[in-house]
């Protein structure tokens, strides 16, 4: 039987991150398998009210918690949980990252490891996700281009239909079948392929983590798939609060920016700005001239246009981070000696 880690990431969601955690003790029963729940710096007394509470559970042997040390992200975050391994320090067969506001069924993790081990050139499987309301969520996706840029902010019928090839969200498949890239909510990896491609790209703070990470996977050779069988009742943005921003946050222009730029190039991260401003200013027509709600936080071209003009001035954030870390190692060095 597979060996299987399961990391459920908590960020200030203690009791939402306990509930979670008890779906997928269910949903790993029969398997071998462990569970770790990482807290991401949250400073609130969540690590310690998860410690004292799982303490007491039946499963408590089955269940590591740690700290992150410091918030990095989404990704960071996970990648502490990945590279703590099993508790007899060897590596799982496959990875499943959970997050702390989705609920998986009792065989929707059963589902991913079965689907995994049937389709070896499957890297990455991901869970049908739906709200508590039943209703589905969209989680699979094409990869971000400078052309859906174009259709995504457009918003326009006309522009959908011509460029309905390059539209980033997909129809909700009824039948597991292979993606670009999936959320994050719910998604099973083989260790082998991380081995090979790496983890998650940790200059990426939150957004896009995910759809880097398949991306790498797809041009080492390895498929991602959306498994319908598996189902996983999610809330969404409880911990990023998405649903109720008044301005984009940076670290969301941040991440966009580092995955056009690293991915296909500053000039095509440029293009890719352009063809937004476009696509936005032609929907901000339509709305004035038919009347319609916003659909944007507000200011968000404005914000995405200086950001992006910005951007073009600095390193990008990779190379910051590897700066500092190349500081950082010379002066625990320099401490040594």
């Amino acid at each position: 039987m597979p060996k299987l880690l399961v990391v459920l990431l908590n960020y200030r969601t203690a009791d939402m991150t306990l509930r979670s955690a008890r779906a997928a003790l269910r949903a790993m029963d029969g398997l071998e398998a462990e569970l770790v729940i990482v807290d991401n710096d949250s400073g609130d007394g969540s690590y310690e009210t998860i410690t004292q509470k799982v303490a007491t559970w039946p499963e408590a042997s089955l269940i590591r918690v740690i700290q992150s040390g410091c918030n990095g992200g989404f990704g960071a975050g996970n990648n502490v949980g990945i590279r703590s391994g099993l508790s007899d320090c060897g590596k799982p067969d496959y990875v499943y990252i959970l997050n702390s506001d989705a609920f998986p069924a009792t065989d929707a993790i059963r589902c991913l490891v079965e689907h995994l081990e049937a389709n070896p050139k499957a890297g990455f499987a991901g869970s049908y996700l739906h709200g508590e309301d039943g209703a589905a969520h969209m989680t699979a996706f094409r990869f971000p281009s400078a052309l859906s840029e174009l259709e995504g902010a457009a918003r326009s019928g006309p522009v959908s239909r011509l460029l309905r090839s390059k539209a980033v969200p997909l129809p909700v498949p009824q039948a597991a079948c292979r993606v670009d890239w999936l959320a994050g909510a719910s998604m099973m990896m083989r260790q082998s392929v991380l081995d090979q491609i790496g983890l998650f790209d940790e200059t990426f703070f939150l957004y896009f983590e995910e759809t880097d990470l398949c991306l790498r996977a797809a041009r080492a050779g390895f498929e991602t798939h959306f498994v319908r069988a598996s189902e996983v009742a999610h809330i969404g943005s409880v911990s990023t609060g998405m649903k109720v921003w008044t301005r984009i946050p940076g670290f969301w222009l941040d991440s966009r920016w580092l995955y056009f730029c690293k991915n296909h190039g500053r000039i095509y991260a440029v293009w890719a700005t352009v063809m937004h401003i476009l696509g936005g200013t032609l929907w901000r027509i339509r709305r004035v001239i038919q009347r319609k709600a916003p659909a944007d936080p507000p200011h968000f071209l404005r914000d995405l246009l200086l950001h992006d003009l910005k951007a073009l001035l600095r390193p990008l954030p990779g190379k910051q981070r590897a700066a500092r870390s190349a500081m950082t190692v010379a002066a625990i060095e320099a401490k040594v000696e």
